[in-house]
């Protein structure tokens, strides 16, 4: 029974959001200009459900280029219209377009001189009349069987939010790095921000050796540095190759001799590498398509200046 209700529901409501695609048209082109070209703040608001959509369009609005505030309509009509200036414009949402707290404010808006761009279900509504823009987001039926919940005509809300959203990001030729920048404190963020050079590790923490060390020496080097590898050079100093737990292991079979040998001959040769200048999240998924635990950092010459463990990445919370 439930599985049918939920199968109906998601049909009425993709139905819905199909048939915004033709709804799009010169006034939507029209209002995202006038939102592109307001000098001051995109302030969203609704009230009820239609208000939590308010509240995410406006955060993604923030989060991607364009400065955004909510405003509560029944607080705006207790002082919180002072937020509001000129230079402002006003996405108010209400499906019958006949909300009384919104529509008691419009005078008020009037007054101010800021912009309004209704998103409303009702076209020939009180806050349709009485806005610069507006964008149809009619339904025939929400999919509550009562007709009465705000479900298909607040899914259509918030997908018409994500549509301006998206169309203004594109339109400020917004980049990731511009995105990063918002998001610093996430995976996101950190993933479209942190390099290879802000955790590889270096100095004492980077064992590096000669391609003609025996294995105890390396064994030990690495052991100090509390790494799980070394970087092994030639005479120039140029990566020649890596020795991790996994060569040791692998080679440990061919008898007390091992730690004797040089390590140039049971290194892993011309290993997978990475510069210090490109993203950690490119480190990681080098790390995870090859299914290695360590990647060696190399400068323009290929000579080693650090190394990047795979713990080093989950420290940094890229995963």
């Amino acid at each position: 029974m439930s599985i049918a209700i939920a199968r109906r529901v998601l049909r009425m409501e993709s139905e819905a959001l199909r048939r915004l695609v033709g709804r799009v048209d010169i006034k939507f082109d029209k209002a995202i200009g006038a939102i592109y070209r307001t000098k001051g703040r995109v302030i969203v608001t609704g009230m009820g459900k239609p208000g939590f959509i308010a509240q995410k369009i406006s955060a993604t609005l923030s989060s991607t280029g364009t400065p955004s505030l909510y405003l509560n309509p029944a607080e705006a009509l207790h002082g919180d219209l002072g937020r509001v200036t000129k230079d402002d414009i006003i996405i108010a949402l209400s499906n019958s377009g006949e909300t009384e707290e919104i529509v008691k404010f419009l005078p008020i808006v009037k007054k101010i001189g800021a912009r309004l761009v209704a998103i409303t279900g009702n076209i020939d509504s009180t806050l349709a009349r009485n806005s610069d823009h507006v964008i149809n987001t009619s339904v025939r039926r929400e999919a509550c069987p009562m007709g009465l919940a705000p479900t298909t005509s607040t899914t259509a809300m918030l997908a018409m939010g994500d549509a301006i959203a998206v169309a203004l990001l594109e339109k400020k030729g917004f980049k990731e790095k511009d995105f990063a920048f918002y998001h610093p404190g996430g995976i996101l963020g950190k993933r479209l921000i942190l390099k290879v050079s802000d955790i590889m590790r270096k100095g004492a923490a980077n064992p590096i050796v000669r391609d003609t060390a025996q294995i105890k020496k390396v064994l030990f080097a690495i052991t100090k540095a509390r790494a799980g590898s070394a970087s092994v050079v030639d005479s120039k100093g140029k990566l020649v190759g890596i020795f991790t737990d996994g060569d040791l292991r692998r080679h440990f079979e061919t008898g007390r001799g091992l730690v004797d040998k040089k390590v140039g001959s049971v290194m892993t040769k011309n290993p997978t590498v990475i510069k210090q200048d490109r993203l950690a999240a490119e480190a990681f998924d080098i790390l995870r398509s090859k299914r290695i635990d360590e990647l060696p950092v190399v400068d323009d010459r290929h000579r080693p200046i650090g190394l990047l463990d795979v713990q080093d990445l989950l420290k940094a919370g890229l995963v």
